[in-house]
């Protein structure tokens, strides 16, 4: 039958785009925010998409099969994806889970029936939390221990098959959908596959557009002596720091044509207000990340220049993984 699929591998992607319209008029703003809900694939996540592009790369080379246990280092959404997405084509996947993974998070993949692991069993980045996180270390980490335990370390961080399948999926699914009226592409970023290869796309189709990166400001990182203790889940800064630290897919595409004409750092307390705003005026229920790149799109919105102007957003995830969270506390 025409209408059934044989895996929810085959539902991944092709996400809608929705626009904010009632806090727009609430707001009097002039320019037009647009959200791909990337909540809406199978697992909940953006991350579907790169799980897709791991496993799919994972084979092309011979490096898996059926039967083969992936591993890698998450808060969650990643490793939500590939048990998900792996346990449709016969895989198996061992978190290390970042340190702040939500409890409903641990509680999935306990669903799943995972054995998860924590990031500071990587001895090579066990003093993150006083030095930063260097992601070289850490790739480092992870493939030895994929070398040692005869695992599969998928990569998220430093595989390009991340950001190609932004490439082909994403940025061409949100230039149809708008018809090439795309002014602004906003996105956070965890590995940056989608900020890379949907801006990548789009600049090509469009060198006119503006590629805005999304990062936590320093007060909601842990490694910053003013911390907060809340921070945006899932993302890594993007810029204005150190080149070792920067997402590796940001300093490998830098050939290829990626930049980032503007770097927004945003809060944790405002993008957690900002996504309590939303959830009332719109109706939307948006995770952290989300939330954040939604503030900024604010941001840009209220600015003269965007008036008229449309400006499309990134929602990696919603809400529901973060109920054991401040995100949306009211005081």
């Amino acid at each position: 039958m025409a209408k059934i699929h044989s895996s929810i591998i085959e539902l991944v992607g092709n996400t809608p785009l929705v626009e904010l319209t009632n806090y727009q008029k609430k707001h009097g703003l002039g320019a037009r925010i647009i959200g791909k809900l990337e909540y809406l694939n199978p697992t909940g996540s953006s991350k579907d998409r790169l799980a897709v592009a791991l496993i799919e790369d994972a084979r092309a080379k011979g490096a898996i099969e059926e039967g083969s246990t992936l591993i890698d280092v998450t808060s969650g959404n990643t490793g939500i994806s590939l048990v998900g997405i792996g346990h449709a084509e016969g895989l198996k996947f061992i978190p290390y889970l970042e340190p702040g993974t939500s409890e409903e998070r641990v509680k999935i993949f306990e669903g799943y029936g995972l054995d998860t692991r924590s990031f500071t069993d990587v001895e090579e980045i066990a003093n993150f939390e006083q030095e930063g996180l260097n992601l070289d270390d850490l790739i480092a980490g992870m493939e030895r221990i994929a070398e040692e335990q005869s695992y599969y370390y998928a990569g998220q961080t430093v595989n390009e098959a991340n950001q190609e399948y932004h490439y082909k999926t994403t940025g061409p699914e949100i230039w149809e959908d708008t018809d090439g009226q795309v002014d602004y592409i906003v996105a956070t970023a965890g590995t940056a596959g989608t900020l890379v290869g949907t801006g990548r796309y789009l600049r090509e189709k469009n060198p006119e557009i503006t590629v805005v990166g999304v990062q936590g400001a320093e007060t909601s990182r842990p490694e910053n002596e003013n911390f907060t203790g809340n921070i945006i889940d899932g993302t890594l800064p993007v810029g204005n720091l150190p080149e070792e630290f920067v997402p590796t897919l940001i300093r490998s595409n830098r050939e290829n044509g990626f930049i980032m004409d503007e770097i927004i750092d945003v809060a944790a307390e405002d993008a957690y207000k900002t996504a309590q705003e939303t959830a009332e005026t719109d109706g939307l229920f948006l995770g952290t990340s989300a939330a954040a790149a939604l503030n900024a799109a604010i941001q840009i919105a209220a600015r003269p220049e965007a008036v008229g102007k449309n400006i499309v957003v990134i929602y990696p995830d919603n809400g529901y993984k973060y109920l054991s969270t401040d995100l949306y506390k009211r005081s």
